[in-house]
């Protein structure tokens, strides 16, 4: 799972990423809270650790925009401030939890584990993208009245795809996300399984189309003319 914290005190970040990937978690870090929200709306991550007093743009910004983005990222603020009304701001703002400095690491990791629970085990009936349907209850895809049935790999790449249509997804992610973290799967792959759903687009008649960003990964685009 990947983790990016947004903090910039700089001994408090470093050790939360110490924290963090001693407990098997990928990480990136950022001091700066307009790099934060850059590398949010960049690149996909299972949680964001988000200070709320951050040069460039405060945490409430980040989260308020992140949201506007429709960027559905875990989000959990750690700041010092901890009277009602700034808790109260930061959930408004769009954060799903909130912690006060300091804090005890194992309270940490189990907010982090209940978060990335609660966003793993949420899954919508249907996902779409253009023109283009996913149906969750019988692993389907539709478009244009046509219906094709896709295998348990199909499935959850479309799947990732479509949940993260604005990002890039690189295929190490999709290894991960996929096949899993230790796996030994090779990018030839995630290139086959890609040229099969390409072939079920085209069948379809679907007007989105999964482009390669060369040497960064798979995105969906939706041409309507």
């Amino acid at each position: 799972m990947k983790v990016l914290i947004v903090e910039d005190e700089v001994r408090l970040a470093m050790a939360l990423q110490q924290i963090l990937t001693e407990a098997g978690y990928e990480v990136q870090t950022v001091y700066h809270g307009t790099d934060g929200l850059c590398a949010a709306m960049r690149q996909e991550y299972d949680l964001i650790l988000l200070d709320v007093m951050l040069p460039g743009k405060d945490g409430f910004t980040i989260a308020a925009e992140l949201r506007r983005q429709r960027i559905k990222t875990p989000i959990l603020m750690l700041t010092a401030k901890d009277t009602v009304p700034d808790k109260v701001l930061g959930l408004d703002a769009g954060a799903d939890d909130y912690m006060t400095k300091p804090f005890a690491n194992e309270e940490l990791l189990a907010r982090i584990r209940a978060l990335t629970r609660r966003q793993t085990s949420a899954v919508p009936e249907e996902l779409s993208f253009g023109d283009l349907t996913y149906r969750t209850g019988n692993a389907s895809l539709v478009c244009n009245g046509k219906e094709v049935r896709l295998n348990y790999k199909e499935s959850e790449i479309i799947k990732l795809l479509l949940s993260y249509s604005q990002f890039i997804l690189s295929k190490d992610e999709i290894i991960s996300k996929v096949w899993g973290y230790d796996s030994d799967t090779s990018d030839n792959n995630v290139e086959a399984y890609i040229s099969f759903l390409r072939k079920k687009l085209h069948f379809l008649d679907s007007r989105v189309s999964i482009i390669a960003i060369k040497k960064q990964g798979y995105k969906l685009e939706y041409n309507p003319c």
